[in-house]
């Protein structure tokens, strides 16, 4: 059997989607997320970008900070993320720092967008130059930008991420 056929995806799936559904019920967005190790859940997270004012406070943002928090690591590099729909822009950039082993997602984000989620516009951002955004981007600090970056790299005992 391969992992793609696997039985605990359905059930991570019909977990990630009840969450999603149920953070409706509580104000909360049409989204949900588990993070697994060992085929265990470690740490959900759901959407409350509205109940807590907070644009980060995604769901996978939300659940990759509590199992950090559990597991006591920066990194879930053991571990796979099931989450009720593909990653948007800011998550997926989470996801990938987090160094997750896979991710398993339900809807698409077509299917996000056609209920009013959509992300094309800031893909679409991230790939043109700076100049040409829709938000201005302007350097500043220019002489001295390297500083903290110098400290870093002189310090000998730093945790490399």
């Amino acid at each position: 059997m391969s992992k793609l056929e696997s039985p605990r995806h359905d059930e991570f799936a019909a977990e990630v989607l009840r969450l999603a559904a149920g953070n409706v019920a509580q104000g909360g967005g049409p989204f949900a997320c588990l993070v697994v190790k060992d085929g265990r859940v470690v740490a959900k997270g759901v959407n409350q970008v509205t109940p807590h004012k907070d644009p980060t406070a995604h769901a996978e943002v939300q659940a990759i900070r509590a199992a950090c928090r559990a597991l006591d690591d920066f990194e879930l590099r053991d571990c796979e993320i099931y989450t009720s729909c593909e990653p948007c822009p800011m998550c997926l950039g989470a996801i990938y720092w987090s160094r997750v082993k896979a991710v398993y997602y339900c809807a698409t984000r077509a299917q996000a967008a056609a209920a009013g989620f959509d992300d094309s516009l800031i893909y679409d951002e991230a790939a043109k130059p700076l100049g040409a955004r829709l938000i201005p981007f302007h350097r500043v600090g220019e002489a001295t930008s390297n500083a903290p970056f110098e400290a870093w790299t002189k310090l000998a005992d730093r945790t490399l991420y």
